[in-house]
């Protein structure tokens, strides 16, 4: 029996009313103001700053606000922010906090908070690196002002604050957020619309959050990261399970609320329930990264890179992890969202057909030597899984000898954090996945970034991928920025920056009793109601 047949079968169990194993009673027994959500991936670690796993990002946005938040629309609006001034040369700025903002401790937010998480999250995040390397002067002004002074202008700045791909700007108490930006936080103290349950978090099993009473959100409706955070539940219980089969029957059981993120297969089983809803999650989609390790072997080297371009069958990779439904993915000869502004296709007339005898000449041409790839492959990700088992199998046709590590995704999560040689505890490849909404310019879209120690994980050091992102910064308008930006693809494709394995389409699903889930590149609980 292969693997889609045996998923159907054990998720069709849902629908005969047997409940999944290790479960808590059926929700009907449940607080009303209590949803359950199957989340991606298990909370191994919860630093926001620390990593980027979406996950992490996920639990953050509910436990810590920002001072602005990215809209629907992808433009930042305030948020933890009153007002702003900007001086006629764009060289100061003055932030004024909206009065009664508190963390979950009952103390204040004060400038002097904002300032220490704006000076650790800047040590971690591409866009805080290039504030950093012009800023001047960030300090307090009085007990509601804060001052950021900069040597020269930087247009982008608000941007940089409410993007919502990670690291995101989260404001933290002072004493949190003095905590070294390369070592893990170990208190999870708020100052966003939910609580952080400490007491009740049993990695691999639940996470929960509890609504924060003395929470004000702004008096405007929500949009994305944006607007008044209105919590309409009392707990928000994060449920992990790995196991597609068994997140389809708890759903279909009534004993969870919203699954994240249910694989096509079981798409039509879910569709079949009149309780249902299932719909995309996302209209910006998803890129597919196979991440390289370029500073050791085999990956630093540039020509074994490209081979491994050239010899990728994307449409291998979609067909393993969306199935036969060619409405959900789409090949992607570049590194941009398909159907924004700046999509472009420049250098990639090569890349991910899947020629492997190319592959075979460039890996000779090369001077492969036969050195194992370790690839760590997270085994209870659906995405991370399939595109892994893929990577594997195209390596061996290529003639590469492949260590593959299985393990989980909290694993990879620190794992692919350390520089360390692939056989001391390091990687040579990963695979991850990208919301197209963090890939549509490079002021939000850490993985494009070349700036070798400072990249993202791989650290790669491609000059010429780099100086176009500097053309875009500057470009004065939409034409200069495209002509950059097809630099960029084609620069970033030529030194084999990263592998995408293509754009595909995901799905949500939640029980017809939850009203108010919208489409997003994160779940947005606020204005969620349960019946």
């Amino acid at each position: 029996m292969d693997r889609r047949t045996f998923l159907k079968g054990s998720a069709a169990l849902g629908v005969a009313g047997v409940t999944a194993p290790h479960l808590a009673s059926p929700a009907i027994a449940q607080p009303a103001k209590v949803l359950r959500f199957v989340p991606q991936a298990n909370l191994a670690n919860f630093d926001p700053i620390w990593g980027t796993q979406y996950v992490v990002r996920n639990a953050a946005a509910l436990v810590w606000d920002m001072l602005y938040g990215v809209d629907e629309h992808l433009k930042p609006q305030r948020q933890m922010v009153e007002s702003e001034e900007v001086s006629s040369d764009g060289l100061t700025w003055t932030f004024k906090l909206r009065p009664g903002l508190r963390f979950h401790d009952g103390e204040p937010v004060l400038p002097k908070d904002v300032v220490a998480s704006l000076t650790r999250w800047m040590a971690r995040d591409p866009m805080g690196l290039m504030i950093r390397a012009v800023q001047e002067e960030l300090a307090p002004v009085d007990d509601r002002s804060f001052r950021w002074r900069l040597k020269r202008p930087f247009p982008k700045l608000l941007l940089a604050l409410a993007k919502n791909n990670a690291p995101c700007a989260f404001i933290m108490p002072e004493r949190i957020a003095k905590t070294d930006p390369f070592t893990q936080i170990t208190e999870y103290v708020g100052s966003g619309p939910m609580k952080f349950a400490r007491n009740e978090w049993v990695p691999g099993a639940r996470a929960v959050f509890e609504t924060f009473k003395d929470y004000k959100p702004r008096d405007e409706p929500s949009s994305w990261l944006a607007g008044g955070k209105r919590m309409l539940l009392d707990r928000v219980e994060w449920v992990i399970m790995p196991d597609p089969a068994t997140a389809s029957a708890a759903l279909q059981n009534g004993e969870v609320d919203w699954w994240e993120s249910p694989i096509p297969d079981l798409v039509p089983l879910l569709r079949k329930n009149a309780n249902i809803n299932v719909d995309i999650a996302d209209t910006l989609g998803n890129v597919g990264s196979f991440r390289m390790n370029h500073l050791y072997p085999p990956f630093d080297n540039p020509k074994i890179r490209q081979a491994v371009l050239v010899g990728m069958n994307q449409e291998d990779y979609m067909r393993a992890l969306i199935g036969d439904d060619d409405k959900l993915w789409k090949p992607l000869p570049g590194f941009f969202t398909p159907g924004t502004p700046l999509y472009s296709e420049a250098g990639g007339a090569t890349m991910g057909k899947g020629d492997i005898a190319a592959a075979k000449k460039l890996l000779a041409e090369a001077g492969y030597k036969g050195e194992p790839v370790v690839c760590v492959v997270a085994q209870d990700q659906s995405i991370t899984k399939n595109l892994g088992d893929v990577t594997a199998d195209l390596l061996k046709q290529m003639g590469m000898k492949v260590d593959f590590v299985a393990t989980d995704w909290g694993t990879v999560g620190t794992r692919r954090a350390s520089k360390a040689p692939p056989a001391q505890g390091g990687w040579n490849m990963f695979h991850t996945w990208h919301a197209g909404a963090d890939c549509i310019n490079p002021a939000v879209y850490n993985a494009i970034r070349a700036n070798g120690d400072k990249a993202w994980f791989g650290w790669p050091n491609l000059p010429e991928v780099e100086t176009a992102i500097t053309e875009w910064f500057d470009a004065p308008d939409l034409p200069k920025e495209k002509a950059a930006i097809d630099k960029v693809n084609a620069a970033a494709i030529a030194g084999g920056l990263y592998a995408p394995t293509g754009f595909f389409l995901s799905y949500q699903a939640w029980r017809k009793s939850v009203s108010g889930v919208i489409k997003g590149p994160l779940p947005f609980t606020w204005g969620v109601s349960k019946a």
